[in-house]
């Protein structure tokens, strides 16, 4: 994975019974569930933009449009681990995050690269990612 740019945003996620399949691991789709928890909580409190507002009112969407997965560690039901991201990418169109589930003594669960899109949720189609989101974004890696 390529280098962060700024700092990482965390959140700390305790394992749920949901999260887990019958073997009491977490089932890997739910990673992609929490980690998309985690860019809401990000656009909300890192960006301080408000996730519904740049949905419903602005309508912008964040399509992923990649995704590159790698797990290293199994997590349980009852682990508390923490849930890191960070910007790898700011292009034109598209923002690189580098995703990350970690234990409290630094083991890795599961990395993730994910490419997201800004679209205009009018018409489906990419879009320049909007100033005041792309203001937001290098002013939290500053």
């Amino acid at each position: 994975m390529s280098e962060a740019i700024g700092a990482e945003f965390r959140r700390e996620r305790l394992i749920r019974f949901s999260d887990c399949d019958p073997a009491g691991i977490v089932f890997y789709p739910q990673y992609f569930v929490m980690f998309n928890g985690l860019v809401e909580d990000w656009v909300n409190d890192g960006l301080g933009i408000g996730y519904r507002k740049l949905i419903v009112e602005q309508r912008i969407g964040l399509p992923t449009v990649r995704l590159e997965a790698d797990f290293r560690s199994v997590s349980r039901m009852g682990d508390n681990v923490i849930l890191g991201l960070s910007v790898e990418q700011l292009g034109t169109r598209s923002i690189t995050l580098g995703l990350h589930c970690f234990d409290a003594e630094g083991q890795t669960r599961m990395r993730m690269k994910q490419v997201l899109v800004t679209t205009s949720l009018e018409t489906h189609r990419a879009i320049e990612i909007p100033a005041h989101l792309r203001a937001a974004i290098e002013r939290s890696a500053a």
